[in-house]
């Protein structure tokens, strides 16, 4: 990899707060008994590990609160060898929080306390213009403020640079947006949500994808779960098969999937290989537990072929 940065991860980072329980509380009602689990989190952060982790040199531009859960994220960052110089504590928001409920189905309530990660503005990416000017890749998420990621966007297509971005969780778009995108990585619900079209076989999902192109995106990669991925571009569409895996916890397997997509990009793969390596990076992650967690390093990747 080359001695400067190469990708940039513009996003969240929320620390998770998990308790498992025999079943849901009703209103006004306390349970006893549950198993807490607390983990790192936010797309942002699982997705700037994974690249991390698969040889990406990464710089993540965050904001975490000016508190514990802030601080043991940056510590986490630095282990993980992702730049940090860029990710700063916000002296007014805490940092971004998830509480989880999982009842004994394996059904979950999520409520997210946003914190930092709204205070997140197109002021703060200023700070690391010359960052971009160095990168080859930008990726995002949506859990930060829309109008930072349509500047670091802008920022990012005019320097000539690739941006990536996964659209999750699902919201209406600008059509400004796509037009500086080289790449959108929806899943299938989120492609729905995109077009308005019914996901339910292939030929929907190569109408989908025609649809999202025809706003100005240069490549469409839709990701299907244990099917792999979808890619549509100027050369057509054409689905990319996964590895066969047992999977025992498909948390941030989209995260996984976007981190290694911009790793194998930014070292000069074509499309097809890139989405190839990223679909083995995220069917490793299913077989392991948790998040972060679960983000394979690049020599499980060679032990797994």
């Amino acid at each position: 990899m080359p001695a400067s940065h190469s990708i940039i991860v513009v996003g969240s980072a929320n620390t998770d707060m998990v308790i498992k329980a025999d079943k849901f509380p009703l209103p006004g009602e306390t349970i006893l008994g549950g198993k807490f689990f607390m983990f790192p989190g936010g797309k942002g952060a699982n997705q700037a590990v994974a690249a991390s982790r698969l040889g990406g040199n990464v710089i993540f531009i965050a904001k975490v609160g000016n508190d514990i859960f802030g601080e043991q994220a940056l510590q986490q960052f630095r282990k993980e060898g992702i730049h940090t110089g860029y990710v700063t504590a916000d002296a007014v928001h805490p940092s971004g929080v998830a509480l989880i409920t999982v009842d004994a189905k394996g059904e979950n309530t999520i409520v997210v306390a946003q914190g930092s990660n709204g205070a997140l503005l197109p002021d703060d990416l200023e700070k690391a213009a010359k960052e971009f000017e160095h990168a080859e890749i930008l990726l995002m998420q949506l859990e930060i403020p829309l109008q930072t990621v349509l500047h670091a966007a802008k920022l990012a297509k005019r320097l000539g640079k690739k941006v990536i971005l996964n659209p999750a969780p699902a919201m209406p778009l600008p059509e400004e947006l796509f037009i500086n995108l080289y790449m959108i990585t929806p899943n299938m619900s989120e492609t729905e949500a995109l077009t308005g079209i019914e996901i339910t076989d292939m030929l929907s999902i190569k109408k989908a994808a025609e649809k999202i192109k025809e706003k100005g995106v240069a490549n469409v990669v839709i990701t299907l779960g244990r099917e792999g991925a979808y890619i549509f571009n100027e050369d057509g569409g054409r689905q990319i098969a996964t590895p066969n895996v047992k999977a025992i916890d498909s948390t941030a397997a989209g995260d996984v999937f976007n981190g290694a997509l911009a790793v194998a990009i930014s070292e000069g793969n074509g499309l097809d290989q890139a989405v190839e390596f990223a679909n083995r990076a995220a069917a490793l992650s299913v077989t392991k537990m948790g998040a972060q967690a679960s983000a394979p390093f690049r020599n499980e990747l060679t032990i797994m072929l």
